[in-house]
Parts: structure tokens; C-alpha cells; sequence
């Protein structure tokens, strides 16, 4: 991991710096990034009154604009885009052009939504296309080959770019946005959409500032490196960001990434306790919720967001999740509907509602939400593994296997990818591949404790005997150290094949042992009682156990939770002593 910037020595100049962006931000309309430099200034000590940085600089072409700046500005904010443009026109100063540029580009912005939300539901779109963005590309691009852009007006010209798909240059533009200005947070932002994976991040040639490193952290998290996200935000805490909401909120998404559920809940509940009327990131908190099935908590939470703002995607999301957890389906769809009514390029509303069709077994219209998920990034798991999952109720195991190794590349230690990319192997006959991903998943720590039985399973089908005792074996240490034994009714699988495999090698005292344990579950009870039966007629002949020992007993380690479980190679089974 590289080092913090230098320059977080001194937080009192980046106090300075940060007040003198929100400044300018804020006279050109750029919302979001006031309030971002905004939080992060707050999170940071009073400046004492000598301290405080002067305005931003006023040239002779500002003076000259000044009167018809306001007048502009006074329409902007009231959202008569139009109106804002149409008095800037013959601006010369460099606020007035940018204000003038983006007046210009929401006013299509605007257009294009009302037209989506009037003729189209979500799920049908089409492509309604901001019709101002070619010309604004043809007007910017004269002025960016004639180098006189500046930082902001090169970030407006990013997102053009990337409206238009032209993502190669606008990876360009914002890199040079955030030279020319690498405080301004937005261009920042572009750049972690258009960052595919950590060789083209470590192509780009960003600038030597502070911000850099909350950049990476951000990006770490997009590209699921949660620990070095982690390493990255701790140390910006340490830094002196102690008290930022923006990088709490940003811990708990990483650890809800690695379903850390509670450490994610816990980081959640003290950013609702900060900042009670906060929706950003709320959606995600709901995510956790219904992961647990707390609806009183994800029932309490969307009354809340309601009553501060129901016209929010966030907050739309949470109530549709509540309903999902109610198994409501139906009205589920609606508010994720709902939500990308209010913002068509919301990930998690795609994905969310691609769940709820599955749930409703509408497999076209899962397989277009999740589609449209991918269509606004790539690089969402969940959309692939979703994808993988609607083919594979349709019965189309190659498309299956497509889709599970996108999500398995996105996501390389999930068990759960493993697991589905095993199974798709094991329907295509692929019975090699099939054991590698389901031990690979035993291995990077199988979150449903289904991998190792399942290998179990398949090297019984290929009457590979001594290699499915060794899975069982570990799945039972496994179970049985953590005390959930009876909560997994595949225990009782386990044992049953067991007992058979013992009684067959003639180890009686361990095949007794595994029958025993057989009549602790109602399944196996009878089977357990059979085999009893079977040993004791075979020890009243006089036989006796066998001394084979190739397979270390079952319940060796049962009687002390401490012993560490033998990790053996599926391939290569018959080598492992006890």
C-alpha cells in the first residue's frame, strides 16, 4: 500500500484548501461537490479568524459579468436551465462560460428525463438521448484543443464524453480535470465510473494531492480490495479525519462488501447516531437489514427516510426492500421502479429489482434489470451472479457458466461464485473443474458451508470412496466445531455415508460411533439403529476390526474444539495420513 500524501501534515492547510474549493464549487452550481468538501471541512477543527483563506481571485472580465452572473445564477438554482443560458450567451469571464456550458448540458439532462418518465417505464427506456450533448462536445473540444479550458469546464467536458460513450477520452479529460483542479472532488468521482481494474488504475498519471488518497481509497472499495480500502481509510482516520461521516459511511459499505454484516451494522448505527437525517448510503444499510430479517429495524428505518424524503432513490429502495422481506414481491418491483424513475443509473435499484422478478419467476424481465445493471457498471458481482442465476432456472448451464465467471472474476474468494461455478461444471460434466471450485471455495472460507459436501457428493457419484469420507469427515469437524451440528440437516448425510464407508473398511468402533450419532437426527435415526443392528451380529461372529488406518476417525476432534481441521487436496486425497 503507498504511503498517505506528504501534504497530511498539515491539516490546517488543507482546512484552507478546502473552504476555497467549496467556494468556488459553489458559484458554479456543483452541488454535490460543496457538499463532500463540506463534510470533510467539518470533520476538521475551526480555523481561528486570521486563518481563514481570502475569496478566490476576481479578474476585470468577472467584474464585467458580474451583474449578469447573479441574474443567472438566481435562475440556476431555481432550475430554469434555459433562462440561465440564455442570458450568459456573451459572457467572456471563465465562471460565466462554465455556468453558461452547464446550464446548457442539465437543461438537455432535464429534457431527457421528463421524456423517460413520461412515454417509458423503466424497464423499457430506450435510448432517449440528451440531444444538447453533441453540440456541447463540438464547442469544447475547439476550446480544449486551443488549451483554454480549465479545470472545471475540462471536467464538464469529461462527462460529455462519457455521456456520449466515449470513455477512452473522457478517462483522459477527467485525469486532466483533476491536474488542473485536483480538489474538485466531481472530476474524482468520474474517474472511479470509468476505472475498470487496478491495471488500468495503475496506468493513470494522477496528481501528487491529499484528495488522491481518498480517491484510491474509494476506488479500492469499487474494485473490491476491501483490505487495502480498509488499510487506506484507517490511515486517513489516523491522518486527523476522525470524525468524517463520509469516511464512516464509507467503512461500513466496504465491510457490507465482505459481508461483515456485523461490523457494516454496527458503523451504520453510529453515522445514523452522527447524522440522523442522513440517506445517503441508507439503501445499503436497508441491504444489511434484510440480510438479518430485522424488520422491525429495516421497518423503523424506511417510516424515517419517508417522513425526511420519500421522493429520494435511497429512500425508495429501503421501502422496497421492506416489502421483499415481507415477500410483498409485487410491490417490491414498484419501488424499485419508482427509484429509477428518480435516477436511471441507480446500480443497486437494478439489481434489487432484478431480484424481486426472479423472486416472481419472471425471467425476462430479470434477465433486462440485470442488464441494466451491467449497463451502468460493469463492475457489479451481483448483476453477473444474477444473470447466472436466472439461466440456470432456464435450464442453459453454458450461459450459466458465462455469467458465474464474470462474477467470480469481480469476486475471486466468494465462496458463493465458486460454489454456483461448481455446480454449473458438475451439470456440463465437467467433473475436474467441478472438484477444484468447490474446494477452492472450502478453502477462501465457504460462507454457506454447502462446498464441501457437495464435493463429498460428487466424488460418491464417481465411487470415489476414500475421498468422500475425507470430505464428509472435515464438513462433520467443521460443523461440530462451531456448534451448529444441528442446525445443518446434511449432517445426517454425512454420518450415514460414514457409517456405511467404516462398516465397509470393518473400523466397527467408528462406524458404531457415526450410527450412534446417526439417531440424533429423525432422517438417519432408523438407518443409525440398522447398522448397530449390523455390527453387533457381525462383532457376536467374532470378527474383528480392521487396522487399516488410512482414514483419521471422524470424532478424533470432536472432543476438543481446538484441533485444527486438516485441509487436504480433493485431487489428491489419498495421500493425507492421520
Amino acid at each position: 500500500m503507498a504511503a498517505l500524501s506528504s501534504e497530511f501534515g498539515d491539516l490546517v492547510q488543507i482546512k484552507k484548501q478546502l473552504i476555497y474549493v467549496i467556494t468556488l464549487c459553489r458559484e458554479r452550481g456543483l452541488v454535490h461537490s460543496v457538499k463532500w468538501a463540506s463534510e470533510l471541512a467539518f470533520a476538521l477543527n475551526p480555523l481561528p479568524m486570521n486563518e481563514l483563506p481570502p475569496p478566490p481571485p476576481f479578474t476585470e472580465e468577472d467584474a464585467q459579468d458580474l451583474d449578469v452572473l447573479g441574474l443567472a445564477k438566481s435562475y440556476f438554482d431555481l432550475k430554469e436551465y434555459d433562462r440561465a443560458a440564455y442570458f450568459l450567451r456573451g459572457c467572456r469571464s471563465q465562471k460565466a462560460y462554465f455556468l453558461y456550458m452547464y446550464s446548457r448540458y442539465l437543461s438537455g439532462e432535464k429534457k431527457k428525463d421528463d421524456e423517460t418518465v413520461d412515454s417509458l417505464g423503466p424497464l423499457e427506456k430506450g435510448q432517449v438521448r440528451n440531444e444538447a450533448l453533441r453540440e456541447l462536445r463540438v464547442e469544447l473540444s475547439k476550446k480544449h484543443q486551443a488549451g483554454e479550458l480549465d479545470g472545471f469546464t475540462l471536467y464538464l467536458y469529461g462527462v460529455v464524453l462519457r455521456k456520449l460513450d466515449l470513455l477512452k477520452e473522457a478517462v483522459d479529460v477527467f485525469v486532466e480535470a483533476a491536474h488542473a483542479l485536483p480538489l474538485h472532488w466531481g472530476a474524482w468521482l468520474e474517474l472511479c465510473n470509468l476505472i475498470t481494474n487496478i491495471e488500468m488504475l495503475k496506468a493513470l498519471s494522477l496528481p501528487d494531492c491529499w484528495i488522491r488518497d481518498f480517491f484510491l481509497a474509494h476506488m479500492y472499495t469499487e474494485l473490491q480490495m476491501i483490505k487495502e480500502a480498509l488499510q487506506k481509510y484507517q490511515s486517513l482516520i489516523d491522518a486527523g479525519f476522525s470524525k468524517s461521516t463520509y469516511i464512516i459511511s464509507q467503512i461500513a459499505v466496504a465491510y457490507h462488501n465482505i459481508r461483515d454484516i456485523d461490523q457494516a451494522l454496527s458503523l451504520f448505527n453510529e453515522l445514523r447516531e452522527q447524522d440522523p437525517y442522513r440517506i445517503e448510503n441508507m439503501d445499503t444499510f436497508s441491504n444489511l437489514l434484510y440480510v438479518r430479517s430485522m424488520k422491525p429495524e429495516l421497518s423503523y428505518l424506511a417510516h424515517n427516510l419517508v417522513e425526511i424524503d420519500k421522493y429520494r432513490v435511497e429512500t425508495c429502495c429501503v421501502i422496497g426492500n421492506y416489502y421483499s422481506l415481507r415477500s410483498q414481491h409485487e410491490k417490491a418491483a414498484l419501488y424499485f421502479q419508482r427509484a429509477l424513475k428518480l435516477n436511471p443509473r441507480c446500480l443497486g435499484a437494478w439489481t434489487l429489482m432484478g431480484h424481486e422478478y426472479m423472486e416472481m419467476k419472471n425471467t425476462s424481465a430479470a434477465i433486462q434489470a440485470y442488464r441494466h445493471a451491467i449497463e451502468v457498471n460493469k463492475r457489479d458481482y451481483r448483476a453477473w451472479y444474477g444473470l447466472g442465476q436466472t439461466y440456470e432456472i432456464l435450464k442453459m448451464p453454458f450461459y450459466c457458466l458465462y455469467y458465474y465467471r464474470r462474477a467470480h472474476q469481480l469476486r475471486p474468494n466468494d465462496s458463493r461464485m465458486l460454489v454456483a461455478l461448481g455446480e454449473c461444471y458438475e451439470k456440463l460434466s465437467q467433473q475436474v473443474e467441478a472438484k477444484k471450485c468447490y474446494w477452492r471455495a472450502y478453502s477462501v472460507g465457504d460462507v454457506e458451508r454447502m462446498a464441501l459436501l457437495k464435493l463429498a457428493k460428487l466424488h460418491e457419484q464417481l465411487n470415489e470412496s476414500d475421498e468422500a469420507a475425507h470430505c464428509y469427515i472435515i464438513y462433520i469437524q467443521d460443523i461440530f466445531s462451531c456448534g451448529e451440528h444441528l442446525e445443518h440437516l446434511e449432517v445426517s448425510t454425512a454420518l450415514r455415508y460414514l457409517g456405511q464407508y467404516y462398516f465397509k473398511s470393518k473400523r466397527y468402533d467408528e462406524a458404531s460411533l457415526c450410527a450412534q450419532r446417526c439417531c440424533d437426527y429423525n432422517d438417519a435415526r432408523e438407518e443409525g439403529k440398522a447398522l448397530l443392528r449390523q455390527i453387533s451380529q457381525v462383532r457376536d461372529q467374532g470378527e474383528a476390526s480392521s487396522a487399516d488406518l488410512s482414514l483419521p476417525c471422524v470424532f478424533g476432534s470432536l472432543s476438543n474444539n481446538n484441533t485444527p481441521v486438516r485441509r487436504v487436496s480433493p485431487l489428491d486425497l489419498s495421500s493425507v495420513t492421520p
